[in-house]
């Protein structure tokens, strides 16, 4: 790989990192409980005992397996909370709470002995609007602003435009502009959705003098309840912001004598990175990476989504930090995944040809500790045909190797597509073999899956994914510790064999030890 200064800088020169960790290590202190509370001999036990692991060449999976705890983990998740709670509780791109992240994960890798390099890629950081009614009540209301809107901070008077909150409700709120007879320049409009586009509804209210538009939902069936936030289409020449609101915040803000402030920033082209980190050791021609996101979305800390992948890869080669690999290992902190791959995608288009061929596999690790879990290793050899298909060549091999681990361990498993929703996607669609861990989002939990890991079927496998929720309790611990160990199980094989997956041979103890024949659940066949 060509020196990362042509698409970043090397971490010791960016004085502000520091600086920004410095700060955080002592949020820690809150986060970690400051050392109050716990018992005497317990905490020398588990000095001695982090003292070993320090101490050793954890180059075995025993011993490997040993040191990478499920304490470990939590406490780079606390210190990502910590973070988080000083910074208006997120951690998104292109905000201080990423930069501070982004700060603690390269001072923990520099300490660790890695070599560690900030590479930089252009983000453009859209912050979510303001919605807030001042009078008769004071409330802050979930928005988003409309694809199109104008920009600016506006507080006023809201002016009902024509709305309809009694059973059926229907409405042609704002299709007209007879609709806003009477309206007051300077207000707020507040118009219901239906009958017509969203542009025409906010173009009339700019006409008749509106400083700002709140569309809010219709109300008249369950799917026109929530939050609205749609398109005013190109060239629509609105200048003014316009956000969304649900039915019941609508009805609230149309009381009489309401006042609001509506906030729609502009953009900004900001310039945000990915933390690098490569062992010393290792043949710099065959390369094996483990990566994880590190950003959250706007709505919250991000704690399972993407704290559980971050803090397992990280204390992980925490862990490795004395092992000599066969093979050069490269973890990656991934930004502004949220914002649809981002940092991955900038991170692979600036490697050469020759850079991606050195690259012998790639594992990505995004939500691996959901409260309502489910054990979903990524689906290489397309077995279970669905979705996208099997992965680039390898990728069925990296699958077997985590099946592997999680058969002896007696752990049930199971196939997830390749959806292109994570940081794999750049690497395949670059022809990479990839495969990793994954405990389930949005998606909802079945019967059978209830039956084999537990659980509650019917409902989301994380409740609190992409919400302000996801903190440092929005965790299973049995799920975060079995695969944090499953993490370090496939980087310390890789790491020092990759014969399965492209025919470079490592150290022979490092091949795949035998297991038995099993359905795709772990079960046994004979």
């Amino acid at each position: 790989m060509k020196p990362i200064g042509a698409q970043g800088k090397h971490f010791k020169h960016l004085s502000r990192g520091r600086l920004a960790a410095t700060a955080v290590a002592a949020l820690l202190v809150v986060a970690c409980g400051g050392g109050g509370g716990d018992d005497p001999a317990d905490m020398a036990t588990a000095q001695r005992y982090s003292a070993s692991c320090s101490d050793r060449v954890n180059n075995t999976f025993d011993k490997l397996l040993e040191c990478v705890t499920l304490k470990g983990v939590r406490s780079h998740q606390a210190a990502l909370q910590a973070i988080a709670d000083a910074n208006g509780g997120v951690r998104a791109a292109g905000t201080p709470g990423y930069d501070q992240s982004v700060a603690y994960i390269a001072e923990k890798m520099t300490a660790a002995g890695y070599t560690v390099t900030l590479n930089a890629f252009p983000f453009t950081y859209v912050a979510l609007p303001l919605l807030q009614q001042l009078a008769p009540v004071n409330a802050t209301y979930e928005s988003g602003a409309f694809t199109g809107t104008g920009f600016g901070d506006v507080t006023g008077s809201v002016f009902a435009v024509d709305i309809n909150l009694a059973p059926p409700r229907a409405s042609t709120s704002g299709c007209e502009a007879a609709d806003f007879a009477g309206f007051l320049a300077g207000s707020i409009a507040l118009v219901q959705r239906g009958t017509c586009a969203f542009a025409l509804k906010a173009q009339n209210a700019q006409a008749a003098g509106a400083t700002a538009v709140i569309i809010f939902n219709q109300g008249n069936t369950p799917d026109r309840e929530p939050l609205i936030v749609g398109t005013l289409g190109v060239d629509s020449g609105v200048t003014i912001p316009v956000v969304g609101a649900s039915f019941a915040d609508g009805t609230a803000l149309a009381q009489a004598g309401a006042t609001a402030r509506v906030r729609v920033d502009a953009p900004q082209q900001v310039m945000q990175y990915n933390v690098i980190a490569e062992s010393r050791d290792g043949d710099p021609n065959n390369i094996v990476m483990a990566g994880a996101h590190l950003d959250s979305v706007l709505r919250g800390p991000g704690i399972n989504d993407n704290g559980s992948g971050s803090a397992a890869i990280l204390e992980t080669a925490i862990q490795m930090a004395k092992v000599k690999p066969r093979n050069k290992l490269r973890f990656a902190w991934w930004g502004a995944e949220e914002a649809g791959l981002v940092g991955s995608t900038a991170y692979v288009a600036g490697l050469t040809a020759d850079e991606k061929a050195k690259i012998a596999l790639y594992l990505n690790f995004d939500m691996v500790g959901s409260p309502n879990h489910v054990f979903f290793i990524y689906d290489g050899d397309d077995s279970d045909a669905e979705g996208a298909g099997p992965g680039p060549g390898g990728s069925a091999e990296i699958e077997k190797t985590f099946e592997a681990f999680f058969k002896q361990r007696g752990v049930p498993f199971k196939g997830t597509d390749f959806s292109g929703r994570s940081d794999y996607g750049p690497f395949i669609a670059n022809l990479i073999p990839a495969g990793g861990l994954f405990t389930g989002a949005e998606g909802i939990k079945t019967p059978e899956e209830a039956g084999l890991w537990g659980g509650t079927a019917g409902d989301q496998y994380d409740p609190c994914y992409h919400l302000a929720c996801d903190t440092y309790n929005n965790n299973n611990d049995t799920a975060l510790d079995v695969n944090s160990d499953a993490v370090a199980y496939a980087v310390l094989q890789f790491g020092m064999n990759t014969e399965t997956i492209n025919g470079q041979r490592g150290k022979g103890n490092f091949k795949m030890p035998p297991v038995e024949e099993n359905d795709h659940h772990g079960n046994s066949t004979r």
